[in-house]
C-alpha cells in the first residue's frame, strides 16, 4: 500500500522542493497552502508530482496557525488516503524581519502562532494516526533557532521552540515508533533572497565556509535522509554550509 505524507506550506520555496522529493520517494502527498494566491501554485505542484512520480496528491487550503484548520487538514488526508499518516513535514512559516521595538503585539504573536504553535497543533492531531507504525515527523527550524539574529527576535524564539518541541516529542514517542527530527537551514536561495540586492547576497556568501548560498535541493535532500534513516530521532540537522557549527 502507498504511504501518505502531509506537508504544510508546500506551495513555494523549501516546501515546494520537499513536496517534490516526497513524491519521488513514493509517498502520496497532501499539499497544504494558506493564501488564495498560492492555490494555482499548489495545483500545479500537485500535477507535477503526480505526472512525474505516479503518486496521488491532495491540495488542502488551511491556516495552520488555527487549530480547527489543522484539524480539517488532517481529516482531509484521512478521508482521501486512509487513517494512517506516515510522514508529517511541518514547514509553514512567516517572518517579520523588523526591530522588536517597532513591531506590534499582533505581528510577533502571528510569528509564534505560525512558526511554533502550528507544529503543536499538527503533531497533536496527526500523532493518533502515526503511532506504532514506524513513522516520521520533520519539523522546520532554522539557524535562527541556534544563534541570535538581529531583527528576528520572534522568529528566533519560535525556531528555538521548534527544536525543543522536536526533542521532547522524540523522547516521548520513541517507544511508539515515531521518529521526530528538525532541520535548521542556513541561508537558502528562496524567493525572499532572490528579491533582494544580489550584490549583498554575494557578500553574504563570502561569510559561508563552503562559499555559496544553499539551494532548496539541499534541504529537500536532508529531509529525504531524515525520512529514510530508521535510527535517527531527536536530532537537529543544520545544512548551512558551515556558517554555524553548533
Amino acid at each position: 500500500m502507498a504511504k501518505t505524507a502531509i506537508i504544510t506550506g508546500a506551495a513555494r520555496g523549501l516546501g515546494n522542493a520537499m513536496a517534490l522529493k516526497l513524491g519521488e520517494l513514493g509517498f502520496d502527498v497532501v499539499l497544504n497552502y494558506r493564501s488564495e494566491s498560492s492555490k494555482s501554485l499548489s495545483d500545479d505542484l500537485a500535477k507535477e508530482i503526480s505526472d512525474n512520480y505516479g503518486v496521488k496528491t491532495l491540495v488542502v487550503r488551511a491556516d495552520v496557525s488555527k487549530y480547527e484548520d489543522c484539524e480539517a487538514l488532517v481529516q482531509a488526508s484521512v478521508a482521501e488516503f486512509g487513517d494512517t499518516i506516515d510522514v508529517l513535514v511541518n514547514n509553514a512559516g512567516i517572518t517579520n524581519n523588523a526591530n522588536f521595538i517597532d513591531i506590534t503585539k499582533e505581528q510577533y504573536t502571528a510569528v509564534i502562532e505560525t512558526n511554533l504553535i502550528s507544529l503543536l497543533h499538527m503533531c497533536h492531531l496527526a500523532l493518533p494516526y502515526m503511532v506504532d507504525r514506524d513513522t516520521c515527523i520533520v519539523n522546520m527550524a532554522s539557524i535562527g533557532g541556534l544563534v541570535g539574529v538581529a531583527n528576528q527576535v520572534d522568529y528566533c524564539a519560535a525556531k528555538s521552540g521548534v527544536i525543543g518541541l522536536s526533542r521532547a516529542l522524540a523522547v516521548e514517542f520513541a517507544s511508539r515508533k515515531v521518529r521526530v527530527n528538525s532541520i535548521a537551514p542556513g541561508m537558502i536561495m528562496t524567493d525572499m533572497l532572490k528579491g533582494v540586492n544580489q550584490d549583498e547576497v554575494a557578500a553574504l556568501a563570502t561569510a559561508i565556509p563552503l562559499g555559496r548560498i544553499g539551494d532548496v535541493s539541499d534541504i529537500a535532500g536532508c529531509m529525504a535522509y531524515i525520512v529514510t534513516a530508521p535510527y535517527l530521532t531527536g536530532q537537529t540537522i543544520s545544512p548551512n554550509g558551515g556558517f554555524v557549527m553548533p
